[in-house]
């Protein structure tokens, strides 16, 4: 079996961890441009005007390096929400505790019951969170620590996307990249909904979740896909 996992170079070790016995390919999708610290201090400088926020909420794993800024235009005792496991670990790693964590912005917009809520993430967030939160009453404000930006695919790369029979896609902007070399017949496997709403829209197989039990049930669906392909 052909997996290829697109994370960035160097952040696959802990997908390779649970994937099943196979051939692993790493095909970068995209890259991320972190911002410098002093433009993101200035942007936090004008939320705090909404501040001191009662709610951290920290959307990507990325979003590490800016934590002890963000906290600075928080409350003493405010929560910290996290959307997906290694955004969590992150922030743990960071030395913070995680109040709360929830599979996807949406999620945690709908957990969240109050407010002002500092929302730190990539520069194109999606809107679900802060749009569910307004609608609500509940003062949000966001900042933006980097930008994922895409990676142009070469023939080598769009064949080994063409050829996999599974790609373990991160985000809504890596799918983007792949769409066009995905086969109908490989199956994508994502971490959560946000992402597995993104896939599904333009792809049929998906699979949701980074963990052992996904990636039997994967070993499971591609067994029976080259037995239905078996000549009789």
């Amino acid at each position: 079996m052909l997996v290829v996992v697109t994370r960035e170079s160097g952040r696959n070790d802990t997908l390779r961890a649970w994937l099943p016995a196979s051939t692993v390919i790493e095909v970068p999708l995209t890259t991320t441009v972190f911002r410098a610290m002093a433009d993101v201090e200035d942007d936090l400088a004008r939320a705090d005007a909404h501040g001191p926020f009662a709610v951290l909420a920290v959307t990507s794993a990325r979003s590490r390096d800016f934590l002890q800024a963000a906290l600075r235009v928080c409350a003493r005792d405010a929560e910290v929400w996290t959307v997906g496991p290694t955004t969590s670990a992150a922030v743990v790693d960071a030395g913070l505790a995680v109040t709360g964590e929830a599979p996807s912005a949406l999620a945690l917009a709908e957990r969240l019951a109050h407010g002002p809520v500092l929302v730190l993430g990539a520069r194109a967030m999606r809107d679900e969170l802060p749009a569910e939160l307004s609608a609500r009453g509940i003062d949000v404000q966001q900042v933006a620590c980097y930008e994922t930006v895409p990676v142009e695919l070469d023939e080598a790369a769009r064949a080994t996307l063409a050829r996999a029979d599974a790609i373990v896609i991160g985000a809504p902007s890596a799918w983007r990249v792949a769409r066009d070399a995905v086969a109908p017949d490989t199956w994508v496997v994502v971490p959560g909904e946000t992402t597995a709403a993104a896939v599904r829209a333009e792809h049929e197989r998906v699979l949701v979740g980074w963990r052992s039990e996904v990636a039997r049930r994967l070993e499971e669906l591609v067994a029976g896909d080259r037995s239905r392909q078996a000549p009789q």
